[in-house]
C-alpha cells in the first residue's frame, strides 16, 4: 500500500514534534501516540495499554493495545525487531535476518494476536457485546524492513509503525459503523478494569508463557535459524524497553552462572522496590539478577 500525501505530511510533523522523545521511547507507548495523530485527523476511539484478559483455564491473555472505535476494535500486537522480517499468515514461526547474517526465530504475531482476539471476544460475550468486529494489526519498528509477508485476511494487517494511520484509514473507509459514542465509552470502562492488574497477576502471566513455550518449543527446520535469545549478537533485534514481550515469551532465558532458567521478579523491598529484574529460579544457591530498564 503506497504512502499519500497526507500520509508524508504526518510523517513529517511527527518527526518534528518528536525528535527528543523518539530517543528514549519504545513500543506500546510509540504506537499509541501514533493513534493520537489518527485521532487527530477525525478517526476517533478509545485507546488501553496492556489488557489482561481471563482464559477458562484461570490463566490470563495480554493484548499489548487496543483501539476502540465506532468501526470495531483494532488489537494491536507490537514487536520492536530489527533487520528483514520474512513470515506468513499460515506459518507458526517468523525469521528475522539481521545485517551480520544471523537469523532469529519468533512465533508468529498473527497467530499469538489470533488467541488476543479469542479472548477479547469471548469476554465481550459475557458483557453482552456479540459478533464485535476485530481488526488484526501487527505492528513493528521502523527500524526494520518486512521483507516478505504473505497475508491475504482483509482483517489482518502486517505492518511498520509509520503506516498506522494509513492503515486504520483503509480499514475505516471499508466497513460501517457498529458502535455508537456511547457504546464505545461503556466498551472502553468494561476493558479500562483489566488494565489495573497487581504485580501478582503480571508475574503469573509472563512466567505461565514462558513455561508454555519452553515445553512446545518446535525443532529447527534451518540450522543456520537461531531462536530469538538476548545475547549480545542478536541484542539489537530486541528492544530493550519490552524484556517481558519479546524474551520471554520467545524463549527461556538462561543464568549465565549456573545455566538455570531466569524468571521475571519485582523488588519488594529497598530502594528499588516496585522495579523488574531477571532473578535466577535457582534462588537462594544463585543469586543472579539482571535489572531492567523501566519505561
Amino acid at each position: 500500500m503506497a504512502k499519500g500525501l497526507l500520509d508524508i505530511l504526518i510523517e513529517e510533523a511527527i518527526d518534528a514534534f518528536w525528535t527528543d522523545e523518539r530517543k528514549g521511547a519504545y513500543g506500546e507507548k510509540l504506537t499509541a501516540r501514533e493513534l493520537k495523530w489518527v485521532k487527530f485527523f477525525g478517526r476517533k476511539g478509545n485507546t488501553l495499554r496492556n489488557v489482561y484478559l481471563p482464559k477458562d483455564d484461570g490463566e490470563t491473555s495480554e493484548i499489548d493495545l487496543v483501539y476502540i472505535t465506532t468501526k470495531g476494535i483494532f488489537v494491536m500486537e507490537s514487536k520492536n525487531y530489527s533487520g528483514w522480517i520474512f513470515g506468513d499468515e499460515k506459518s507458526a514461526y517468523w525469521t528475522a535476518s539481521l545485517p551480520n547474517g544471523q537469523k532469529n526465530r519468533f512465533y508468529s504475531p498473527i497467530l499469538q494476536n489470533k488467541t488476543h482476539i479469542k479472548w477479547l471476544d469471548n469476554y465481550l460475550n459475557q458483557q453482552g457485546y456479540q459478533q464485535v468486529p476485530m481488526f488484526s494489526m501487527i505492528i513493528f519498528s521502523e527500524r526494520c524492513e518486512i521483507k516478505k509477508m504473505n497475508v491475504t485476511s482483509e482483517n489482518i494487517r502486517v505492518l511498520k509503525r509509520d503506516m498506522i494511520h494509513a492503515h486504520v484509514r483503509d480499514i475505516w473507509d471499508k466497513v460501517p459503523d457498529v458502535f455508537t459514542d456511547e457504546e464505545i465509552a461503556r466498551i472502553t470502562e468494561i476493558l479500562k478494569s483489566l488494565t489495573n492488574v497487581d504485580v501478582a497477576i503480571k508475574e503469573a502471566h509472563i512466567q505461565n508463557i514462558n513455561k508454555k513455550h519452553n515445553k512446545s518449543e518446535a525443532k529447527k527446520e534451518d540450522p543456520d535459524v537461531q531462536e530469538t535469545t538476548p545475547t549480545e549478537d542478536n541484542q539489537k533485534a530486541i528492544e530493550p524497553a519490552e524484556p517481558a514481550k519479546t524474551i520471554m515469551e520467545e524463549k527461556k532465558v538462561l543464568c549465565p552462572k549456573c545455566g538455570s532458567e531466569l524468571v521475571l521478579r519485582v523488588a519488594k523491598k529497598g530502594d528499588k522496590a516496585g522495579n523488574r529484574f531477571y532473578g535466577c529460579s535457582r534462588f537462594p544457591k544463585c543469586r543472579y539478577i539482571k535489572e531492567l530498564e523501566e519505561e
